[in-house]
């Protein structure tokens, strides 16, 4: 993955509230499901679902390291000098690339970190191609069933697993014979396995596939963006190669996501697949990420990847990002980096309440292992939702994004779909017995408690509104409100 604002560089060169919950666990064939969409368009199941989980895992996890000298949050700021967009950006951001994905592209760069730590870890003769054999039996002991209950866990609604990466290793045996790699996929069906176990526990299956970037066709290095623009492998063999593998992919599993990366090779028939996609999976999904000009089929959502929108965006838009300051696991992460609960759950709050889902990525290690600080973060997601998911499944945005409160505690809205709830998520823990919502001259009919259910008293104060609080209040990243309007 690359941020989005490299591809924004490359391109330069409403909703409805009839549509029920749709979760997985009523389609057990995908191809059955409801075709029910809001107004823009998009599938009502994605728009409700709010929380995914992407799976970065691949061959790459073997040596498992990047620089961490890039912060992939920083690097998406106009005011930072490292910004990709600046004179020199893409270099820089090449050579000291803070993704373990990209690890066989670090290595092809001369003077690299990376190339550093691969000879003195490897040797210099050791090619990556290498990893395969070690990968595929470090990797022999996973279960997929362990994954889904942690996403379950969490309360995710659907799951993105990355099914072929930049590499062109792909984690399922393809029928689809790799002309230029005899054998680069896994014998074990990790598509397969985990598609299965995340339908099991009722939530959706999307794939991610990289389309404009595969170095067994066109091998790296990439150093700079006139080399990315280049990268996308040329000619037919590859168009080929590139539609039947997609093609498999639908028919084998029905992703209810097509998630496609950086682009498209130029002579795909994108009409053509992405009318059977629709055929075989009628309320399916597909991103952005397909080319730099007009696609075949519009997009239902846009992918933002280490970054969020300003405001309530008019389209549907998805928030991509790991779990610290990369996708694939990094031995070389400082564990600070990973971060707090609390940051995810603010970021998940923040991203519904502007028409957002947020796709959160694990990192799992070459044996499967998902790195323990990851699996905290998830599991606190989990118990937050477990209280306070009413604010955020199945609503829309309201008429305004943010608040805040007397105490300076920030405030995000969201809305129920009948319109007659107003969700008010306090970013923050409140002190002292009441708190007020500045400037909401909206007048309540009631006001509760979501994690306990109870109803609070509350009065008017000028354009604000007084609420008072339970006498205990635990200790949550972030409390709701719901505000039943007159």
């Amino acid at each position: 993955m690359l941020s989005v604002l490299l591809l924004g560089l490359l391109a330069a060169c409403g909703s409805s509230d009839d549509s029920s919950a749709d979760v997985a666990c009523e389609l057990p064939d995908p191809a059955g499901g409801s075709t029910a969409v809001t107004e823009s368009g998009v599938p009502a199941w994605y728009d409700n679902a709010k929380f995914g989980i992407m799976i970065h895992w691949g061959v790459w996890t073997v040596p498992a390291w990047a620089e961490t000298s890039l912060d992939p949050e920083r690097v998406a700021d106009p005011d930072d000098p490292l910004y990709l967009l600046a004179p020199g950006g893409v270099e820089n951001f090449m050579r000291h690339n803070p993704y373990t994905e990209w690890y066989e592209n670090s290595l092809a760069i001369e003077g690299t970190a990376t190339q550093a730590y691969h000879r003195e870890t490897f040797g210099a003769d050791f090619d990556y191609r290498e990893f395969q054999a070690p990968f595929e039996s470090r990797s022999s002991g996973w279960r997929a069933d362990e994954w889904a209950d942690l996403f379950d866990r969490a309360h995710a609604r659907y799951v993105v697993l990355v099914s072929k990466h930049h590499d062109g290793y792909t984690l399922w045996p393809s029928a689809v014979e790799n002309p230029a790699r005899s054998g680069w996929f896994s014998p074990r069906d990790v598509v397969g396995e985990l598609t299965s176990a995340v339908r099991e526990r009722c939530m959706r299956m999307g794939l991610y596939y990289s389309g404009g970037i595969d170095w067994s066709f066109a091998g790296p290095p990439i150093e700079n963006a006139v080399e990315f623009l280049l990268s996308v492998p040329a000619g037919q063999v590859y168009a080929d190669y590139f539609e039947a593998q997609y093609r498999e992919l639908i028919e084998l599993h029905r992703p209810a996501v097509l998630w496609n990366d950086i682009s498209a090779p130029e002579l795909a028939n994108l009409g053509n697949l992405f009318d059977d996609y629709r055929a075989a999976v009628p309320d399916g999904v597909v991103n952005d990420r397909w080319g730099f000009g007009p696609i075949e089929l519009p997009p239902h959502f846009r992918s933002v990847e280490y970054d969020v929108s300003d405001g309530i965006a008019d389209d549907k838009w998805e928030a991509v990002q790991g779990i610290g300051k990369t996708f694939g696991f990094n031995r070389n992460q400082p564990l600070e980096d990973y971060g707090t609960a609390e940051q995810y759950i603010h970021l998940l709050v923040d991203v519904v309440s502007k028409n957002g889902n947020l796709l959160l990525n694990v990192g799992p290690m070459d044996d499967g292992t998902i790195p323990t600080q990851q699996v905290e973060i998830l599991r606190a997601l989990g118990d937050w939702l477990d209280l306070y998911g009413e604010a955020i499944f199945d609503t829309r945005p309201w008429s305004r994004f943010a608040g805040t409160t007397n105490q300076g505690i920030g405030v995000r809205f969201t809305r129920s779909l009948d319109r007659e709830t107003v969700y008010a998520v306090l970013l923050g823990s409140p002190a002292g017995a009441s708190i007020a919502l500045l400037d909401f001259p909206e007048t309540p009919a009631s006001v509760r408690l979501l994690a306990s259910d109870e109803e609070l008293a509350w009065r008017r104060s000028g354009t604000g509104v007084v609420i008072e609080l339970p006498s205990v209040l635990p200790e949550h990243p972030a409390h709701a409100l719901a505000i039943s309007l007159e």
